[in-house]
């Protein structure tokens, strides 16, 4: 279980949501500027709260005496635009988040070459990033925020850098295998297939707030 309760002063507004996200998949869904974004990052640790608690299965990652960093949150994050290394190849992209954690390269080559076998990439493991499809690109994001075993996963809008075709398939494709990833997951959309597609809790939010859940 994710249970999140946070404040933070944005430009804008004042930033304050609380959510409880439990096992399986949670859409976020709400307007541009409404601070979907701005949830993920707080959740990653890239962004600290002004006030409140985020706690993860039990174990507080923030709150006003601990502020756990991101590389030791063990959360997978896959952005908006993937945010890939361009001169690494993709094994090294996927590899980045056990590098950072100091895991011995042979465990590392071999968790890399599972994940990437599991999600059907495995023969683009010595490719750039530049010689990728967008949904091979996304597949490659996702592989690296999955490799860590994570124990929650954030999505930042991660079909919206497709065109309409490649998103509808890689749509079906990502459902997939999101059914198969048993920790607390926020899908962040502002599209309604997307929303439309996953059976799962929505949550809307507006202005830095929760205004609505629903199953």
């Amino acid at each position: 279980m994710l249970v999140i309760d946070v404040a933070k002063k944005l430009r804008d507004f004042e930033f304050a949501a609380a959510l409880e996200a439990p096992r399986g998949v949670t859409v976020v869904v709400g307007p541009s500027g409404s601070g979907k974004s701005t949830l993920l990052r707080l959740i990653a640790g890239l962004v600290r709260a002004d006030a409140g608690s985020i706690v993860l299965d039990g174990r507080v990652l923030a709150d006003e005496r601990t502020f756990v960093p991101p590389y030791l949150r063990n959360v997978g994050m896959v952005f908006q635009e993937y945010a890939l290394f361009p001169h690494l190849d993709v094994a090294a992209n996927v590899a980045y988040g056990l590098r950072a954690r100091n895991v011995h390269a042979t465990e590392r080559d071999a968790q890399v070459r599972r994940i990437l076998d599991r999600l059907e990439i495995g023969d683009l493991s010595a490719q750039r990033v530049g010689e990728l499809s967008g949904g091979q690109r996304q597949r490659v994001a996702l592989a690296r925020a999955l490799v860590i075993e994570p124990a929650a996963l954030l999505l930042d809008e991660p079909l919206s850098a497709l065109d309409p075709l490649t998103r509808a398939r890689v749509r079906d494709e990502l459902r997939s295998i999101l059914d198969n990833v048993d920790v607390p997951t926020l899908f962040v959309t502002h599209d309604q297939s997307d929303r439309a597609a996953f059976p799962a809790r929505v949550a809307r939010i507006e202005q830095g707030r929760i205004v609505a859940e629903a199953s």
